[in-house]
Protein backbone atom coordinates (compact mmCIF):
# COMPACT_ATOMS: atom_id res chain seq x y z
CA UNK A 1 0.00 0.00 0.00
CA UNK A 2 3.03 2.39 0.92
CA UNK A 3 4.13 1.57 -2.43
CA UNK A 4 1.55 1.98 -4.33
CA UNK A 5 1.13 5.51 -2.10
CA UNK A 6 4.15 6.84 -3.01
CA UNK A 7 3.97 5.76 -6.68
CA UNK A 8 0.58 7.79 -7.09
CA UNK A 9 2.70 11.10 -5.56
CA UNK A 10 5.50 10.71 -7.28
CA UNK A 11 3.60 10.26 -10.74
CA UNK A 12 1.36 13.54 -9.73
CA UNK A 13 4.55 15.00 -9.14
CA UNK A 14 6.08 14.33 -12.44
CA UNK A 15 2.75 15.04 -14.19
CA UNK A 16 2.57 18.79 -12.63
CA UNK A 17 6.45 19.41 -13.82
CA UNK A 18 5.79 18.22 -16.84
CA UNK A 19 2.77 20.74 -17.19
CA UNK A 20 4.94 23.24 -15.46
CA UNK A 21 7.68 23.08 -18.59
CA UNK A 22 5.39 22.60 -21.43
CA UNK A 23 3.62 25.93 -19.82
CA UNK A 24 7.41 27.80 -19.68
CA UNK A 25 7.72 26.89 -23.20
CA UNK A 26 4.85 28.32 -24.68
CA UNK A 27 5.32 32.02 -23.74
CA UNK A 28 7.43 33.23 -26.72
CA UNK A 29 8.68 36.85 -26.90
CA UNK A 30 9.14 38.17 -30.48
CA UNK A 31 11.99 41.23 -30.99
CA UNK A 32 11.22 42.94 -33.98
CA UNK A 33 14.04 45.53 -34.85
CA UNK A 34 14.73 49.07 -35.45
CA UNK A 35 15.89 50.52 -39.54
CA UNK A 36 19.26 50.75 -39.40
CA UNK A 37 20.16 47.61 -36.69
CA UNK A 38 19.12 44.10 -37.22
CA UNK A 39 18.41 41.37 -35.00
CA UNK A 40 21.41 41.06 -33.26
CA UNK A 41 20.74 44.62 -31.77
CA UNK A 42 18.83 42.73 -29.00
CA UNK A 43 21.87 40.62 -27.96
CA UNK A 44 21.58 41.71 -24.46
CA UNK A 45 17.67 41.55 -23.59
CA UNK A 46 17.62 38.24 -24.99
CA UNK A 47 20.26 36.58 -22.01
CA UNK A 48 17.75 38.67 -19.65
CA UNK A 49 14.71 37.20 -21.07
CA UNK A 50 15.95 33.43 -21.23
CA UNK A 51 17.09 34.03 -17.89
CA UNK A 52 13.42 34.64 -16.71
CA UNK A 53 12.19 31.68 -18.75
CA UNK A 54 10.92 33.29 -21.94
CA UNK A 55 11.71 31.36 -25.61
CA UNK A 56 12.46 34.48 -27.57
CA UNK A 57 12.99 34.74 -31.38
CA UNK A 58 14.65 37.92 -32.85
CA UNK A 59 13.10 38.52 -36.45
CA UNK A 60 15.58 39.42 -38.92
CA UNK A 61 13.63 42.51 -41.36
CA UNK A 62 14.80 42.66 -44.60
CA UNK A 63 13.87 46.73 -44.78
CA UNK A 64 12.60 46.50 -47.93
CA UNK A 65 9.15 47.40 -47.52
CA UNK A 66 6.81 47.73 -44.23
CA UNK A 67 4.87 44.98 -45.84
CA UNK A 68 8.39 42.87 -46.49
CA UNK A 69 8.97 43.24 -42.80
CA UNK A 70 5.51 42.37 -41.84
CA UNK A 71 5.89 39.59 -43.94
CA UNK A 72 9.12 38.35 -41.75
CA UNK A 73 7.09 39.11 -38.30
CA UNK A 74 4.32 36.71 -39.18
CA UNK A 75 6.42 34.00 -39.95
CA UNK A 76 7.63 34.19 -36.61
CA UNK A 77 4.49 33.93 -35.20
CA UNK A 78 3.44 31.13 -36.77
CA UNK A 79 6.24 29.00 -35.77
CA UNK A 80 5.83 30.38 -32.20
CA UNK A 81 4.52 28.22 -29.73
CA UNK A 82 1.97 29.41 -27.11
CA UNK A 83 0.88 32.98 -26.43
CA UNK A 84 3.06 35.78 -28.05
CA UNK A 85 4.62 39.25 -26.62
CA UNK A 86 5.18 41.56 -29.53
CA UNK A 87 8.04 43.91 -29.34
CA UNK A 88 9.01 46.44 -31.62
CA UNK A 89 11.71 48.94 -31.21
CA UNK A 90 11.73 52.02 -33.46
CA UNK A 91 10.21 51.29 -37.02
CA UNK A 92 9.54 48.00 -35.49
CA UNK A 93 6.83 49.35 -33.71
CA UNK A 94 5.29 50.34 -37.10
CA UNK A 95 5.40 46.71 -38.06
CA UNK A 96 4.13 45.03 -34.63
CA UNK A 97 1.27 46.87 -35.12
CA UNK A 98 0.07 45.81 -38.31
CA UNK A 99 1.37 42.44 -37.93
CA UNK A 100 0.07 42.56 -34.26
CA UNK A 101 -3.46 41.00 -34.77
CA UNK A 102 -2.71 37.75 -35.25
CA UNK A 103 -4.68 35.96 -32.67
CA UNK A 104 -1.47 34.55 -31.11
CA UNK A 105 -0.15 38.03 -29.89
CA UNK A 106 -1.75 38.74 -26.73
CA UNK A 107 0.73 42.13 -26.03
CA UNK A 108 2.62 44.78 -27.32
CA UNK A 109 5.89 46.18 -26.21
CA UNK A 110 6.69 49.46 -28.12
CA UNK A 111 10.37 50.57 -27.12
CA UNK A 112 10.98 54.31 -28.89
CA UNK A 113 8.93 53.16 -31.20
CA UNK A 114 6.41 54.43 -34.12
CA UNK A 115 2.42 53.67 -33.35
CA UNK A 116 0.90 54.40 -36.05
CA UNK A 117 -3.07 54.58 -36.08
CA UNK A 118 -4.88 52.68 -39.17
CA UNK A 119 -4.17 54.67 -42.29
CA UNK A 120 -1.03 56.26 -40.82
CA UNK A 121 2.81 56.03 -42.34
CA UNK A 122 6.00 56.42 -40.23
CA UNK A 123 5.97 60.12 -42.12
CA UNK A 124 2.49 60.82 -41.52
CA UNK A 125 3.82 60.91 -37.56
CA UNK A 126 6.32 62.51 -38.45
CA UNK A 127 5.45 65.48 -40.80
CA UNK A 128 3.85 67.48 -37.62
CA UNK A 129 6.12 66.69 -35.13
CA UNK A 130 9.69 68.76 -34.15
CA UNK A 131 12.83 67.81 -35.92
CA UNK A 132 15.62 65.98 -34.23
CA UNK A 133 19.19 66.69 -34.42
CA UNK A 134 19.20 62.55 -35.61
CA UNK A 135 16.97 62.34 -37.90
CA UNK A 136 18.62 65.19 -39.97
CA UNK A 137 21.55 63.27 -40.55
CA UNK A 138 19.72 60.35 -42.26
CA UNK A 139 20.34 60.66 -45.90
CA UNK A 140 19.33 58.44 -48.73
CA UNK A 141 21.96 56.63 -51.11
CA UNK A 142 21.67 55.99 -55.03
CA UNK A 143 19.14 53.46 -54.65
CA UNK A 144 17.03 54.84 -52.26
CA UNK A 145 17.92 53.26 -49.08
CA UNK A 146 18.28 54.70 -45.76
CA UNK A 147 20.92 55.27 -43.39
CA UNK A 148 23.49 58.01 -41.13
CA UNK A 149 27.15 58.33 -41.66
CA UNK A 150 29.35 56.91 -39.05
CA UNK A 151 29.71 59.73 -36.96
CA UNK A 152 26.79 60.86 -36.61
CA UNK A 153 25.39 57.03 -35.89
CA UNK A 154 27.32 57.30 -32.71
CA UNK A 155 26.58 60.85 -31.71
CA UNK A 156 22.75 60.63 -32.56
CA UNK A 157 21.54 56.77 -32.78
CA UNK A 158 24.07 55.62 -29.26
CA UNK A 159 25.38 58.35 -27.80
CA UNK A 160 25.36 56.14 -24.50
CA UNK A 161 26.37 53.45 -25.89
CA UNK A 162 30.06 52.20 -25.34
CA UNK A 163 32.03 53.78 -28.02
CA UNK A 164 33.82 50.93 -29.47
CA UNK A 165 30.39 49.00 -29.74
CA UNK A 166 28.71 52.17 -30.67
CA UNK A 167 30.97 52.69 -34.03
CA UNK A 168 30.63 48.69 -34.63
CA UNK A 169 27.00 49.51 -35.43
CA UNK A 170 27.96 52.48 -37.01
CA UNK A 171 29.49 50.85 -40.05
CA UNK A 172 27.68 47.63 -39.71
CA UNK A 173 24.31 49.55 -40.24
CA UNK A 174 20.96 47.59 -42.22
CA UNK A 175 19.59 50.63 -43.82
CA UNK A 176 16.00 50.89 -45.01
CA UNK A 177 14.15 51.50 -48.07
CA UNK A 178 12.85 55.40 -47.83
CA UNK A 179 9.40 54.19 -49.48
CA UNK A 180 8.56 52.24 -46.11
CA UNK A 181 8.44 55.28 -43.76
CA UNK A 182 5.65 56.45 -46.46
CA UNK A 183 3.79 52.82 -46.28
CA UNK A 184 0.49 53.46 -44.49
CA UNK A 185 -0.94 50.61 -41.72
CA UNK A 186 -4.13 49.00 -42.78
CA UNK A 187 -4.31 47.60 -39.04
CA UNK A 188 -3.81 48.82 -35.45
CA UNK A 189 -3.14 45.97 -33.16
CA UNK A 190 -2.63 48.16 -30.29
CA UNK A 191 -6.63 48.63 -30.42
CA UNK A 192 -6.98 45.11 -29.31
CA UNK A 193 -4.41 44.32 -27.51
CA UNK A 194 -2.68 45.68 -24.01
CA UNK A 195 0.62 47.82 -24.77
CA UNK A 196 3.72 49.24 -23.11
CA UNK A 197 5.85 51.81 -24.59
CA UNK A 198 9.18 52.77 -23.04
CA UNK A 199 9.74 56.29 -24.02
CA UNK A 200 13.59 57.11 -24.37
CA UNK A 201 13.98 60.09 -22.41
CA UNK A 202 17.12 61.62 -24.29
CA UNK A 203 16.16 60.41 -27.76
CA UNK A 204 17.77 62.05 -30.12
CA UNK A 205 16.36 60.63 -33.66
CA UNK A 206 12.77 60.48 -32.81
CA UNK A 207 11.25 63.45 -30.49
CA UNK A 208 10.11 62.54 -26.94
CA UNK A 209 6.86 64.53 -27.48
CA UNK A 210 6.52 62.57 -29.77
CA UNK A 211 6.72 59.31 -28.32
CA UNK A 212 4.89 60.74 -25.70
CA UNK A 213 1.67 61.34 -27.44
CA UNK A 214 2.06 57.99 -29.32
CA UNK A 215 2.03 56.08 -25.94
CA UNK A 216 -1.00 58.46 -24.53
CA UNK A 217 -2.53 57.54 -27.93
CA UNK A 218 -2.56 53.82 -28.13
CA UNK A 219 -3.61 53.91 -23.68
CA UNK A 220 -0.28 51.94 -22.78
CA UNK A 221 1.54 51.84 -20.14
CA UNK A 222 4.14 53.97 -19.70
CA UNK A 223 7.74 53.97 -19.00
CA UNK A 224 10.37 56.82 -19.47
CA UNK A 225 13.96 55.40 -18.86
CA UNK A 226 16.87 58.19 -19.02
CA UNK A 227 18.54 56.78 -22.11
CA UNK A 228 18.83 57.52 -26.10
CA UNK A 229 17.06 55.62 -29.00
CA UNK A 230 19.41 52.29 -28.75
CA UNK A 231 18.11 52.04 -25.15
CA UNK A 232 17.55 48.18 -25.88
CA UNK A 233 21.48 48.23 -25.81
CA UNK A 234 22.02 51.54 -23.20
CA UNK A 235 19.48 50.24 -20.86
CA UNK A 236 19.29 46.22 -21.44
CA UNK A 237 17.86 45.54 -18.13
CA UNK A 238 15.01 48.31 -18.14
CA UNK A 239 13.99 47.30 -21.35
CA UNK A 240 13.81 43.41 -20.50
CA UNK A 241 11.74 44.13 -17.24
CA UNK A 242 8.98 45.56 -19.12
CA UNK A 243 8.66 43.04 -21.40
CA UNK A 244 8.77 40.59 -18.93
CA UNK A 245 5.71 42.50 -17.37
CA UNK A 246 3.85 42.21 -20.23
CA UNK A 247 4.61 38.10 -20.51
CA UNK A 248 3.42 38.01 -16.87
CA UNK A 249 0.27 39.93 -18.25
CA UNK A 250 -0.31 36.94 -20.57
CA UNK A 251 0.14 34.33 -18.31
CA UNK A 252 -2.38 35.03 -16.26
Amino acid sequence: MRRKILGTVAGTILALAAGLGSAARADTVILVHAALLDGSSWSKVIPILQQAGLKVVAVQNPLTSLADDVAATRRAIADAEGPVVLVGHSWGGSVITQAGTDDKVKALVYVAATAPAQGQSVMDLLKAAPPTPGGAEIKPDAAGFLAMAPDAFVKDFAPDVPAAEARVLAVAQAPIAASAFGEKVTEAAWKTRPSWYIVAGDDRMMPVSLEQSMAAAIKAKTVTVPGSHALILSHPREVADVIVEAAKSVAK
